[in-house]
């Protein structure tokens, strides 16, 4: 049987069709169906700190939401890298999600010489949960009262204070950093293996200074004898929680608009269905007041919003801090 050039020409453009609707088809039917098995929910730190607990609070909502079981489980190490890169190389269906946050995200590819993966190309933001400010402290029996005596003591002599942070790379390590460039002074960087030894030496006066989360800080600066005090805060308006701290940004010190922050990731290549899903499900969970008061409780604010909104964050965060890290050469331990 001939077949006339019209035809053939129809009939090639009827099964193209059909090739490129497969895909969609595919991923339509994919979301419509999921999840249809317990989803995995990676935590790239150890269980019991502040990610692994919003984290469990997030699995749990989603598991009621979803009617499976979403399950944490927790791979610690390497700042963070050692549960990315899992979450990274897992299938992309939606059945392996977990944390994203500040430095596996937006430091470490400039911060080690070597990653085995790439942030920018090998996961999927699905959503912002939250970000909150750092607070400049001193301990108790500290004669600075104040960042503008900080500032001239390290003028006067510099590097003749010192600063904690709880590893190389972190967001106290890196706020360090920006406030010695943004203030254009020189302190000693004194690095521990986590923040709750930074802050004990803060407080014992081994140490001068701390940029420390707000909820880390709040149980150790009031009371009849507190034993830290706030001095500035690096978010762009003052805290609820320490309504008479000031901002950098009041006390003229530009640049120091600083937040921790973490959200949920994907393997790259999930359907965007499935990502819109998640998304969809972990927006509602950010609007029950349950949630809004544990995330608010630690000075922290709500986020949400869409993917690409969490993605274009991630890539100003990258730049940011790429420049920083480099600019003074800073090398993991």
């Amino acid at each position: 049987m001939a077949f006339t050039l019209p035809f053939l020409q129809r009939a090639a453009g009827a099964l193209a069709a059909a090739v490129l609707m497969v895909p969609t088809a595919f991923a339509q039917s994919a979301a419509g169906g999921y999840p249809a098995k317990p989803i995995t929910f990676v935590v790239p730190y150890a269980a019991g700190g502040s990610s692994d607990t919003r984290s469990r609070q997030i699995a749990n909502r989603l598991s009621t939401a979803f009617g499976q079981p979403v399950i944490v489980e927790n791979r610690p190490g390497a700042g963070g890298n050692i549960g990315t890169e899992y979450i990274a190389k897992a299938k992309p269906d939606g059945y392996v999600i977990g944390l994203g946050n500040f430095a596996p995200l937006a430091v470490n590819k400039a911060l080690f010489p070597r990653l085995n993966f790439d942030p920018a190309t090998d996961l999927t933001p699905v959503v912002l949960i939250e970000k909150g400010p750092l607070v400049l402290a001193v301990g108790r029996n500290s004669p600075f009262k104040s960042v503008k005596e900080v500032i001239a003591a390290l003028k006067a002599k510099p590097n003749s204070l010192s600063f904690a942070s709880g590893g190389i790379g972190g967001s106290h390590h890196l706020a360090g950093e920006l406030f010695k460039q943004s203030a254009g002074v020189e302190m000693t960087h004194v690095a521990y293996k986590g923040g709750a030894p930074a802050g004990n030496d803060l407080m014992a006066g081994t140490v001068d200074l701390m940029f420390e989360w707000i909820f880390a800080v709040m149980p150790y600066v009031s009371g009849p004898e507190p034993k830290m005090r706030p001095l500035a805060i690096t978010g762009p308006h003052r805290s609820p929680l320490l309504k008479d701290v000031p901002t950098f940004d009041e006390l003229g010190i530009k640049g120091m608009a600083i937040s921790n922050w973490f959200g949920v990731v994907a393997p790259k290549g999930t359907p965007a269905p499935i990502v819109a899903k998640l998304n969809a499900a972990i927006n509602d969970t950010l609007k029950e007041p349950e949630m809004i008061k544990a995330i608010t409780a630690l000075g922290d604010e709500v986020a949400g919003g869409t993917p690409e909104q969490f993605g274009a964050f991630i890539k100003e965060e990258t730049a940011r801090w790429s420049q920083l890290v480099k600019r003074h050469n800073i090398k993991p331990e």
